[in-house]
């Protein structure tokens, strides 16, 4: 759909679409195509289900981009650092703290893109104590189902998981064994969620308490 609009279900009910920080647009006959176009007035907002991108999220990618392509005078930003400057700035008008990563504006989505995959993609520790039966695993603090379905996850999806973990802080990744978050070694995900002995091994009191 044009514009990154977005449909869920619950809008089509009632006749509306919203767009990808999760307000309602205009009435489906006439689909806005600009998903900067706000019909707020008298309108109430729909609750959409979404792999939300944390506001938080989207001002690394702004400093990710800044980095990597300054600005030749100090004043003209790159596209990249437009598209994502433009979501942060309907993000803080609106007083929202998450974006829709599936209805986000395309070029927004693949600068954000770009920042997400220079990051590492799982918080494993190769300490799997889900793989012993704990419900939230010890290493990296993830809960058993997103151990075993982190390779079916979305990228906002993960992020989520991602902030959520470092907020608790409470996993050994982030105290007792920092060093192997800090190590970032590769680590099978087929391997961390099924247990395999090579996986946890590297540490005798992987999966103990």
């Amino acid at each position: 759909m044009a514009g990154g609009t977005k449909l869920t279900a619950e809008a089509a009910k009632v006749g509306l679409a919203v767009d990808c920080i999760g307000h309602p647009l205009t009435s489906v006959p006439a689909l806005a195509s600009d998903w900067r176009g706000h019909a707020r007035a008298s309108v109430a907002m729909i609750p959409v289900p979404m792999a939300g991108i944390h506001i938080a999220d989207i001002e690394a990618a702004i400093n990710f981009w800044r980095a990597r392509s300054p600005s030749p005078d100090g004043v003209e930003l790159a596209a990249p650092l437009r598209a994502l400057a433009e979501v942060y700035a309907m993000l803080v008008f609106y007083r929202e703290t998450e974006a829709d990563e599936d209805s986000m504006p395309p070029d927004a989505r693949r600068a954000w893109m770009d920042w997400f995959e220079s990051l590492p993609d799982t918080p494993c520790i190769a300490i799997c104590s889900t793989s012993q039966g704990d419900d939230i695993c010890k290493g990296c603090g993830r809960t058993f189902d997103e151990v075993q379905l982190w390779t079916e996850m979305s990228p906002g999806e993960k992020r989520r998981t991602w902030r959520r973990i470092t907020l608790e802080a409470q996993a050994w990744r982030f105290n007792r064994y920092a060093e192997r978050a800090l190590e970032e070694a590769p680590v099978s995900e087929a391997d961390s969620a099924s247990g395999s002995p090579d996986a946890g091994s590297a540490d005798p009191q992987a999966g103990t308490a």
